[in-house]
């Protein structure tokens, strides 16, 4: 069996999580020669107003704040010199994760999970699950702790 893997996707919230597969998704890339895609996303946020009809989301000011804090937040870790494809959306994570997976024909998904366990979890929800779950392509999770094969130089 010949493993071809040509274009790897590294969704980050910017989180410890994240940082830790930061490095799988980097040295992997490194390794099969693959494009590293990096993306962001900034959860659009709805709540419903005091009528059932209503609803209303973040305003304009407050999203174009996290867009730019977001956009700079990737160009000072994966800047020009790094070669990955850079891409901050706005939508909710799991949809906008699997869209640009499809939409770029995404090989392998490279993603850090919290660990939340119990209630946390219930609430919370996962999004390394979900994906997992739902992903057409393969998914790699990494826990921050326990076992790492990646060695920090």
């Amino acid at each position: 069996m010949i493993v071809s893997i040509g274009r790897i996707l590294f969704p980050t919230d910017f989180s410890e999580p994240a940082k830790e597969a930061q490095k799988y998704a980097t040295t992997l890339a490194e390794k099969f020669g693959a494009e590293l895609h990096v993306l962001h996303v900034v959860p659009e946020i709805i709540l419903p107003a005091t009528d059932s009809y209503t609803t209303w989301s973040l305003p304009e000011g407050g999203m174009k704040a996290q867009l730019e804090s977001a956009e700079k937040q990737l160009q000072a870790e994966f800047g020009a010199t790094s070669g990955a494809h850079r891409a901050v959306v706005v939508g909710f994570p799991i949809e906008e994760i699997m869209k640009y997976a499809v939409d770029n024909a995404i090989d392998l998904i490279v993603v850090g999970t919290h660990g939340h366990t119990g209630l946390s979890h219930l609430l919370l929800g996962s999004v390394a699950e979900k994906l997992v779950r739902l992903a057409k392509c393969p998914v790699l999770t990494v826990h921050p702790q326990g076992h790492q094969f990646v060695i920090s130089e």
